[in-house]
């Protein structure tokens, strides 16, 4: 079972999930704080789909930041994460993740600990704050590179660097993950194949199918109807970007 709600984190949402077997996690451009099992993880952002196989039912609750958000709480380059989970006191200090655990060991919520903890640690000053967030919208309607570093008024190797520094990878794998999250919404949400690769950005309905198929190691039919059963989501425990 999985549900979330929308956070008091900007573009944020809190999840709780309940799953058994085996999980295909969709890389889309977030990183998570996940609490399970009394330790709390980071997720950091991938760059392919990750399977994961769990024997016993195990109980966890996340909190999703909005793609390019995540370093502004944990305090490292999503560079430093990409494709890894990693423990929290492997980032942290020993001492300030312990003090995060028993926080959330004693809570009735954890997800709006979670929230607490996010608030309390972004840089609500982040002079990059702005920029970041328009190189995610850019990258999500499917623009160029060179289109989104000319409207960023940024070299395409500046904008490879802050990308990699906000997202976790280089500017071209930016775009292809994020106009796929936005394809596969419009999928699910009824539009046609053909008519979804026009709209998100791809050349056409082969374009669409190769690149799913590259990031997400199924086919864009294989997702659609894992999504009606529950089954695919997009981070280390089910969120469903």
């Amino acid at each position: 079972m999985y549900r979330e709600r929308a956070s008091r984190v900007t573009g944020a949402f809190v999840w709780t999930g309940t799953s058994r077997g085996e999980t295909r996690i969709l890389p889309d451009g977030c990183m998570d704080l996940i609490w399970r099992n009394g330790t709390i993880t980071i997720a950091g952002p991938d760059t392919h789909a990750q399977v994961f196989t769990r024997d016993d039912w195990s109980t966890a609750v996340g909190l999703r930041f909005a793609p390019g958000f995540g370093p502004r709480v944990i305090g490292v380059p999503a560079l430093d994460l990409t494709d890894s989970r990693v423990l929290l006191d492997d980032v942290w200090s020993s001492r300030h993740a312990r003090q995060v655990v028993e926080r959330l060991a004693s809570s009735d919520d954890p997800g709006a600990v979670l929230e607490d903890i996010a608030l309390e640690h972004a840089r609500a000053d982040d002079p990059d704050a702005s920029l970041v967030d328009h190189i995610a919208r850019r990258a999500r309607c499917g623009d160029a590179v060179m289109s989104i570093a000319a409207a960023a008024g940024l070299s395409t190797r500046q904008l490879q660097r802050r990308c990699a520094d906000a997202f976790g990878y280089g500017a071209k794998t930016l775009v292809r993950i994020l106009r796929m999250s936005r394809a596969l919404e419009m999928v699910r949400g009824g539009t046609t194949f053909a008519a979804t690769a026009a709209v998100a950005g791809y050349a056409d309905q082969a374009h669409l199918s190769r690149d799913v198929k590259d990031l997400a190691g199924v086919t864009l039919g294989q997702l659609v109807v894992a999504a009606g059963n529950g089954a695919i989501r997009s981070t280390e425990w089910p969120s469903g970007s």
